[in-house]
């Protein structure tokens, strides 16, 4: 029963996440995030307004750890920053409809078919859970020893991996989880960038605030080893905090570990795709549920400065766009040089 609630609950908190990125980016246009400051330097402005809604989804939904929500607000919103920035929505997954997970090869294949073949094709992978390196719910990608599932990706077949972030999410038990999420973390960090040395390797941790009033000795341990995952020559190119405060009597159901971090995956296990399928609802429903949504404040000022979000996203874009040809990813170019002015 746990399994089937949990991927109800998958589908339920799909259906949100699909609305809330398509209201940000009506008709698929997307804000530009650089602005130029008065004293001439590029920033990258995150949409902190659309991951406050996001991040209220898991709270709205009582969504537990292992039903994977929680850290999954995390993943679309990075997503959704990165088509901000001006890379393809089929190359930067999850991909804002399902399928979540779709080679940018075969997304260009369907748009080149006919018109009826393409609507037959498209018919059958949306009855389909899962095709074996076709499309599924998760990205595997192999490291110097090991498959590992990476929260958001971008990449294509003629490119390889050209950028990977992980995503981790504390609400609770600061002290109890804090030094496990660390040693993941970097093991994970130099399994893949031994691996894809090229590709901009990143790591965003999200925490509820409270751990700075109920352990602070902790939270400035945390955020000091977080600062240096993001400096090491093997591991992180950056890392990202981000400081997530909501009311007390609002929680995430601690019910165990995330269903994305059960582990090391094995060659040739699939995941089950109908809980990454968005629950049918009308929108004048979603919509409904958008509005009660708990309210979700990112503590910027209280971040460490090395560890904000929006100079990490800057970090990762500059790189993408720094390892491979000026004649590829064009539109995130010519978006980082037509800054807004602030």
């Amino acid at each position: 029963m746990a399994a089937k609630e949990s991927k109800s609950t998958r589908a339920e908190a799909w259906a949100l996440f699909d609305r809330i990125v398509a209201v940000a980016a009506p008709g698929g246009t997307h804000s530009n995030p650089w602005m130029k400051t008065s004293d001439g330097s590029l920033r990258f402005e995150p949409d902190y307004n659309t991951l406050s809604k996001l991040l209220g989804v898991p709270l709205y939904l009582k969504a537990g750890t292992q039903s994977g929500v929680p850290a999954l607000a995390l993943d679309v919103w990075l997503s959704y920053e990165l088509r901000r920035a001006g890379f393809d929505p089929d190359q930067a997954w999850p991909r804002p409809l399902p399928p979540r997970i779709l080679p940018a090869s075969v997304a260009s294949l369907l748009k080149w078919l006919p018109r009826n073949m393409r609507d037959a094709v498209l018919d059958r992978m949306n009855k389909e859970t899962s095709i074996p390196n076709v499309m599924s719910s998760s990205a595997k990608i192999l490291g110097k020893n090991y498959l590992k599932q990476v929260d958001v990706i971008i990449t294509d077949w003629f490119t390889g991996p050209e950028l990977l972030i992980s995503t981790k999410r504390m609400d609770s038990s600061y002290g109890k989880n804090a030094p496990n999420r660390v040693e993941e973390s970097y093991g994970d960090a130099k399994n893949l960038r031994l691996r894809h040395p090229l590709a901009a390797l990143g790591f965003t941790l999200g925490l509820r605030s409270d751990i700075l009033e109920k352990e602070p000795a902790v939270a400035e341990w945390l955020f000091d080893l977080l600062a240096k995952l993001g400096q090491e020559d093997d591991a992180y190119h950056a890392t990202c905090l981000i400081l997530m405060d909501y009311a007390a009597e609002v929680v995430v159901p601690d019910t165990g570990e995330d269903v994305s971090e059960e582990g090391v995956p094995e060659p040739g296990t699939e995941s089950d795709d109908e809980e990454d399928r968005p629950a049918p609802a009308a929108l004048s429903k979603v919509d409904r549920e958008i509005t009660e949504l708990p309210m979700v404040n990112i503590l910027t000022e209280k971040t460490p400065e090395v560890l904000d979000p929006g100079r990490f996203l800057a970090a990762m874009v500059k790189r993408v766009l720094g390892a491979t040809p000026v004649n590829m990813h064009k539109d995130a170019r010519q978006r980082r040089a037509s800054p807004m002015q602030t």
